[in-house]
């Protein structure tokens, strides 16, 4: 087992072999609101809306992007619509009306190729599949893995258990058809998310069968029950009234956000569930409190096994929304049942790994790209 210390080291940057770029401006689709790079010191400038809940698919956007520049390449970003990657869209499962689907993007060829499963965060209340890291998918170009990036049904309209039977759905589906309909090797697979989807991702590890190749979870949580999920938060922003934020939520059942009013609404109704410490409950519909035990089943922490998938976590010190603790418990669980793991800790940085300093954010984050080679490459 391995966790890492605090040590980066910026002249190994360029010895990964990551193709990098100069990006200069990241649309948020949930808050519609610009967020600009600095130059190339690694300075940062980011006006993101308050509202977005957990801001986590910008950050992880941004600490990729800025792993570019603090390393100093000369290569543009690859997106989603780089012409080396054929993108489908595909429902995976239906429950009555509502279609829950995962965009597949595939290298051209017949041949079966490793598969990296992103599943995106939000709290589980907003996000979409369309959110992916520019790097994980120019990752994935440059060593012709499959990507498939899930949808699955948001809190607080459905719970926990449910979200949890969508993302078993998907990797069944994924094991059934993947090999056929998208060329996927379902023997060697990486699951990644960021935020609620690393804990998405930390929990698949427990609940997927067969079990993944290994897992990357950016400032993920191995627990739901926690006293942090029921505390007060004084972090998140002005009071948000009762009514305004019920009024976001309970009309429909969602399976993404990707209208930018209704993602910030229902950003709005996260933060509210957090300054009132009834997160856990909106979205798991279990009050820990009054029912300790019943949510074990939900916390990757407390299903860890001597079997379980070789784990990286990357996790501010500072992190507000978060807490780092979520990390360094599950590299203690891990540690204790013998499981191979590596914890990237950020001095000093808050979640989504900002207010971190960019050499270690990028050294971090090219790490994280490194070790997904490492598990879909090795023999």
């Amino acid at each position: 087992m391995v966790v890492r210390p605090i040590t980066f080291g910026f002249g190994s940057l360029r010895s990964h072999g990551v193709r990098l770029g100069h990006q200069t401006g990241f649309m948020n689709t949930e808050c519609s609101q610009a967020v600009t790079f600095g130059n190339l010191e690694g300075l940062i400038k980011m006006q993101p809306c308050d509202s977005c809940p957990c801001v986590w698919g910008i950050l992880l956007s941004l600490c990729l992007l800025t792993s570019t520049v603090a390393a100093g390449a000369d290569h543009e970003c690859t997106h989603a619509s780089d012409k080396s990657l054929v993108k489908t869209t595909h429902v995976y499962k239906t429950v009555g009306d509502v279609k829950i689907e995962a965009d597949v993007y595939r290298p051209e060829g017949a041949e079966k190729r490793p598969l990296v499963v992103w599943i995106h965060g939000g709290a589980l209340i907003v996000g979409s599949r369309t959110h992916v890291p520019n790097q994980i998918l120019e990752l994935c170009t440059r060593e012709r893995f499959i990507l498939a990036s899930l949808d699955y049904r948001l809190a607080p309209e459905v719970k926990l258990p449910e979200i949890v039977g969508d993302i078993q759905d998907a990797f069944r589906w994924l094991h059934a058809d993947g090999p056929m309909l998208l060329g996927a090797d379902p023997q060697r697979v990486v699951v990644a998310g960021g935020s609620a989807g690393g804990f998405l991702t930390m929990l698949s590890g427990a609940i997927v069968k067969p079990r993944p190749t290994a897992l990357v979870a950016y400032w993920g949580y191995g627990d739901i029950d926690g006293e942090w999920t029921r505390a007060k938060s004084t972090h998140h922003g002005t009071p948000i009234p009762h009514a305004e934020a019920l009024a976001a939520v309970g009309k429909r059942i969602l399976t993404n956000t990707n209208d930018p009013a209704e993602g910030k609404a229902r950003g709005g109704y996260y933060r509210y569930l957090r300054q009132t410490g009834a997160w856990s409950l909106g979205v798991t519909g279990i009050d820990a409190a009054k029912e300790p035990g019943r949510l074990d089943v939900f916390c990757p922490v407390k299903q860890i096994t001597s079997d379980y998938p070789p784990l990286l976590m990357i996790h501010g010190t500072e992190d507000t929304d978060v807490p780092y603790a979520c990390s360094a418990d599950m590299a203690r669980e891990l540690t204790r049942h013998g499981v191979k793991h590596e914890l990237l800790s950020i001095p000093g940085a808050e979640h989504g790994l900002r207010d971190g300093d960019p050499r270690n954010v990028a050294e971090a984050n090219l790490r994280a790209l490194e070790f997904i080679r490492e598990q879909l490459t090795k023999n």
